[in-house]
């Protein structure tokens, strides 16, 4: 009989010690985007909540906006950059294949020798990577994870489309996930379509190539419209029942920020009462896919509409089509 192979063990819990965000800083409202396609403030509002929304300019690299967001969510951790062990970012905007951004990421913040790693969750991404840390950290592979949620997408956009030019800013959000005395991070729900892979999709580079510009997204906004207020809808309400608390015992709701129309939905299904806070940082932003929850989520603890302690329920949903989400303690 072979000999028993030793197992790591990790904290009981894990939790989110800091968020911190960085956002493009080029505003574009939508009297700029109108010049671009033929549309209106008052159509874009009513439609998805759009105000305006952050592009970064060429100096704006998706490494630069990472380490803007991470290192603020390592000094508000209390930590340097030796505390971290593990870096994971998500992103579906980053052109350059490898090395990893997380490795560019970690290099830049002088972080000595991390597990290092890029996903590609699309607008679920935070929530994915979230889980992924609290794994990693209950297990005893990692004691403090870095994470982030890292988008460029109006380096995607066709200005020619005008079901998708409005829709998408840029920035970046970071935790950082440390060992718990107590729970802290609820049981993800997560998952994916894969018979709606072609809801949300960008072009091969092959295909690209020769045209001057990355490719560029395209999306089915019906199907994800009615995919977002439906089945979603359902995974919201798992998640907060996986985690035990019942609509009137949390305190704050960021669902990705992608159509306000959606959010409306989710509410509506959840019953959550009036007193629950719920961000909308979509008016000012856009959609932001890997970045929406961490940069919503950031934006609610400065302006101090939720705090620290509060229970907040986060839901991401995007291309694949994938969704994830769980109930955390905020930092």
């Amino acid at each position: 009989m072979s000999a028993p192979i030793k197992v790591s063990t990790g904290a009981k819990y894990a939790r989110l010690m800091s968020v911190a965000g960085y956002r493009g800083s080029r505003v574009v409202d939508n009297a700029e985007m109108c010049t671009y396609i033929d549309s209106s403030d008052e159509w874009i509002q009513q439609r998805t909540g759009i105000a305006e929304r952050r592009w970064a300019t060429e100096e704006e690299t998706p490494a630069f906006m990472c380490v803007q967001a991470a290192t603020k969510a390592i000094e508000r951790a209390g930590l340097g950059a030796s505390d971290i062990d593990a870096v994971i970012v998500s992103t579906v905007s980053n052109f350059r294949q490898y090395p990893s951004l997380a490795c560019e990421v970690a290099r830049a913040l002088g972080i000595p020798a991390p597990a290092a790693y890029d996903i590609r969750a699309a607008c679920a991404g935070f929530c994915y990577a979230l889980s992924q840390a609290d794994g990693l950290i209950r297990t005893g592979s990692a004691h403090h994870v870095l994470i982030i949620g890292m988008e460029l997408l109006s380096k995607q956009i066709d200005l020619t489309d005008r079901g998708t030019a409005f829709l998408f800013g840029d920035g970046a959000g970071a935790a950082v996930v440390g060992p718990s005395e107590t729970p802290a991070i609820g049981p993800a729900v997560w998952g994916s379509d894969p018979s709606q892979d072609d809801a949300i999709w960008t072009e091969d580079w092959f295909d690209a190539l020769g045209t001057g510009r990355p490719p560029v997204v395209h999306m089915n906004g019906r199907a994800v419209y009615l995919w977002g207020t439906t089945f979603i809808a359902e995974k919201a309400v798992e998640a907060l029942d996986k985690a035990g608390l019942a609509p009137e015992q949390l305190d704050v709701f960021i669902p990705h920020q992608a159509n306000n129309r959606i959010t409306d939905a989710l509410l509506r299904r959840l019953h959550l009462p009036e007193t629950v806070t719920v961000s909308r940082d979509i008016r000012h932003m856009g959609n932001v896919s890997a970045a929406s929850i961490p940069l919503a989520m950031d934006a609610l603890l400065e302006s101090g509409e939720a705090k620290s302690g509060d229970n907040a329920l986060i839901i991401g949903f995007g291309a694949g089509l994938v969704f994830a989400g769980q109930v955390v303690v905020l930092p």
